[in-house]
């Protein structure tokens, strides 16, 4: 009787014993799937902060500041966007806006997202802001390139909706004056004459209609984009790049990248915003987009 009481207790201990590593090696288990979890959570915190990172601006004189800085061009280039002007008006200006921290990518200190899932069907386009002075180019939802730009003044105003690039020339004569060279010139408007092309950035709406660019960014915009395909000349065969005009600018109130100082986030335009301005024009889009395809895809 007494050998039957010590095997149970025996194989107590043991069946404890086994309870309790069992526990362990789950609770060892679960701490280290919380320490991966919770290693994944910084990494994608980490990933998350470059999109939602905060630059703040100062004041400061540009002259003042153009000097400090006359061999950086990476930093010009910036505080030009920001501003959105040229060397030759910025040398100009008094006081300028600049980011206290110049680590960032150009497209950080402008107001475009870097990604919009909605627009990921969408092969190839273009973006104007009137309200910000500034346009971005996307690749199906993914920002290829952003800068500045300074469109028609008050008295003549680009016109805004959904246009579709059509041809284009490396240098152009202005019909409204014989000294207005421009250079990388893609017309998205062809009775009207009106497309984008390189030319002076004052810092503020100036153009006669058309959208004024650098010129690093007209150039990569007239390689980038593609012209129409016409089946005669008074017939589109297949439309070009969709560009989509959007906003409006209060000619009267400040410059609206001045709301930087004080609200870094002023003048973000969101990716809910970025849907909201291509849903009306979505379908005739992907139309186009379908038609070019088919047709310049189909076998010889």
């Amino acid at each position: 009787m007494k050998k039957i009481f010590i095997v149970i207790g025996l194989l107590s201990v043991f069946f404890s014993c086994q309870k309790t590593e069992d526990s362990t090696t789950k609770n060892s288990v679960s701490q280290k799937q919380s320490q991966v979890n919770k290693t994944s959570a910084e990494i994608e915190n980490v990933e998350n902060s470059v999109d939602t990172v905060t630059i703040t601006y100062k004041w400061t004189n540009a002259k003042e500041w153009l000097s400090k800085h006359e061999k950086d061009t990476l930093k010009q280039q910036i505080a030009f966007a920001i501003n959105r002007t040229d060397l030759s008006n910025f040398s100009r200006m008094d006081s300028v806006i600049i980011p206290t921290d110049f680590s960032f990518d150009k497209a950080k200190y402008l107001p475009f997202p870097s990604e919009v899932n909605y627009l990921k069907d969408i092969s190839k386009i273009i973006y104007f802001s009137y309200p910000t002075q500034t346009f971005a180019a996307y690749e199906n939802g993914k920002l290829i390139i952003t800068g500045p730009t300074n469109m028609g003044r008050q008295k003549y105003l680009t016109p805004t909706g959904l246009f579709f690039t059509n041809w284009k020339a490396k240098v152009k004569i202005s019909t409204i004056d014989d000294d207005w060279i421009l250079n990388w010139n893609f017309n998205i408007l062809n009775k009207e004459g009106i497309g984008w092309h390189e030319y002076s950035l004052p810092g503020h709406p100036a153009s006669h209609s058309c959208l004024r660019l650098e010129e690093r960014d007209a150039h990569y915009l007239y390689n980038w984009a593609d012209q129409w395909k016409l089946a005669d000349p008074y017939t589109v065969l297949v439309k070009g790049t969709p560009v989509i005009i959007f906003g409006e600018y209060d000619f009267i109130a400040a410059k609206p990248w001045f709301e930087l100082i004080s609200n870094p986030k002023a003048i973000d335009i969101t990716k809910d915003e970025m849907e909201n301005i291509t849903q009306p024009y979505l379908n005739e889009i992907l139309a186009a987009q379908k038609n070019r395809d088919s047709i310049l895809n189909k076998p010889l």
